[in-house]
């Protein structure tokens, strides 16, 4: 082929990937010129973006699947594959998870290859983007999906168990149980059959040494800890009714984790509850309190790094994406009352026009973007898909005040429930080219599907 462009004036392409109520997945290619990707063009008052040279973000459809006989939950999108491709895991309440490859090429800059749509974005198919099948490993809804690396996927569905599954073939590997947990506070003329008490795996963290798991689940006040080298428990962290109150959890709330996620080092680890969460240590003691203000839900929850800092960013029920600073010193705070995690900026909210709740984002590094200003992609239960430039001058401030810049906003028309995103950074070539070449072996979970990743 031709030789690259510079980075320097070559677009930004960004895959997102949206899964809804209305049992469908939509592809969504988006090309974000340079200049958008400038800090110097910021502004940050009006929700409008402004840009001198005139230049916007462009989308094109990229697939629609029409994936499960009910509402998407989870989706994970795996490492990418020497083929110049990714895995697309999907999971339902119809108790399938669905896999898919999905091409990492950015779309085809040629514009008369684009097809005729009766929405106004051009759709750029590619034949790579396909379905592989189902896998039925589960007999409740999914709750949740994970591949810490390539050959790995991890799921987790309402039947408490944590499934294992190697990408190669797609066979079950391993398969962890949670206990039921024990039926609290139900009425005494319960009649709900065995199996309708709430019980399922909310969400679960693998260690980045991909040795140790966390897992979290519905109906039980605490946290689960998995040696994943042997598939059995290895301990059972519970809440204190104290600390349940310091994040908000009253006397009538569930006291459920319904997040938990690592830093990247896997030095402290985050739980989130419906409208806090609690910052552990490596020893399981409670370090600090994230708590939104004004007090609102959270949503999703990610590890964020911008520039050396790392930061737990996290989406509301009120439209904002709240960044905190996790990993200062905590030692004024006492058993009684921990620390606050301060707030080092927002996203979005009423100022920026944004009020709907964002169900799901994912945030693209500025090491990634090659640029000074790291993307951040919200999704909204309105259907409301937008990008976001974000420098880390932003953040240095600390005053929790808007950071940020709105660069686009797609209506997909449908009510979003989950979504991934990631970098087309991949090479355009033809379909034919998905070679089963050796890759060397990693390290961990990856050294069993080194050989050939995406046999089907």
């Amino acid at each position: 082929g031709e030789a690259p462009k510079s980075t320097a004036d070559q677009p930004f392409y960004v895959q997102v990937v949206t899964g809804s109520y209305e049992r469908t997945l939509h592809g969504i290619a988006a090309t974000i010129p340079r200049s958008l990707l400038d800090p110097s063009t910021k502004d940050t008052a009006s929700g409008e973006p402004s840009d001198p040279s005139g230049e916007k973000v462009t989308f094109s459809d990229t697939f629609l699947f029409a994936a499960h006989a009910s509402s998407v939950r989870c989706m994970a999108v795996s490492p990418p594959t020497e083929a110049d491709k990714r895995y697309l895991a999907t999971g339902s309440t119809d108790e399938r998870i669905n896999v898919y490859t999905v091409s990492t090429a950015p779309p085809t800059a040629d514009v008369n290859a684009a097809l005729p749509a009766l929405s106004g974005n051009a759709v750029t198919e590619n034949p790579r983007n396909r379905s592989l099948g189902s896998l039925i490993h589960h007999d409740r809804a999914i709750s949740r999906l994970d591949f810490p690396a390539k050959g790995k996927l991890f799921s987790s569905a309402e039947d408490n168990t944590v499934a294992i599954s190697r990408t190669r073939d797609w066979t079950v590997l391993s398969s962890i149980k949670a206990p039921i947990p024990k039926v609290q506070g139900r009425p005494s003329g319960d009649t709900a059959g065995p199996g309708e008490t709430p019980a399922g795996i909310n969400d679960f963290a693998i260690h980045p040494s991909q040795k140790l798991m966390l897992s979290v689940g519905r109906g039980e006040r605490c946290l689960r800890l998995w040696n994943l080298m042997t598939g059995k428990k290895a301990g059972v962290l519970n809440f204190e009714r104290n600390l349940l109150e310091q994040v908000g959890e009253g006397k009538h709330s569930s006291g459920e984790g319904r997040r938990v996620l690592w830093d990247s080092e896997g030095e402290n680890y985050t739980v989130a509850f419906e409208r806090g969460a609690a910052v552990f240590g490596i020893d399981s003691k409670p370090k600090a309190v994230v708590k939104p203000f004004p007090p609102t839900k959270l949503h999703q929850l990610r590890m964020v790094k911008l520039e050396e800092r790392e930061l737990l960013a996290a989406s509301t029920e009120d439209g904002r994406v709240l960044f905190y600073r996790i990993d200062g010193d905590h030692s004024e705070g006492s058993d009684e009352k921990l620390p606050a995690c301060p707030c080092v900026a927002q996203l979005g909210g009423r100022g920026a026009g944004v009020s709907g709740r964002i169900k799901d984002f994912e945030i693209i590094s500025s090491k990634d973007t090659h640029s000074p200003v790291a993307v951040v992609v919200t999704a909204s239960s309105d259907g409301a898909v937008r990008l976001w430039s974000m420098s880390q001058d932003d953040v240095i401030t600390e005053s929790a005040s808007q950071a940020g810049k709105l660069i686009a906003t797609l209506e997909t028309g449908s009510r979003i429930t989950c979504m991934a995103a990631f970098m087309l950074d991949g090479v355009v070539g033809d379909s034919s080219k998905d070679g089963h070449g050796e890759v060397p072996g990693g390290v961990g979970l990856e050294e069993e599907s080194s050989s050939s990743d995406d046999e089907e």
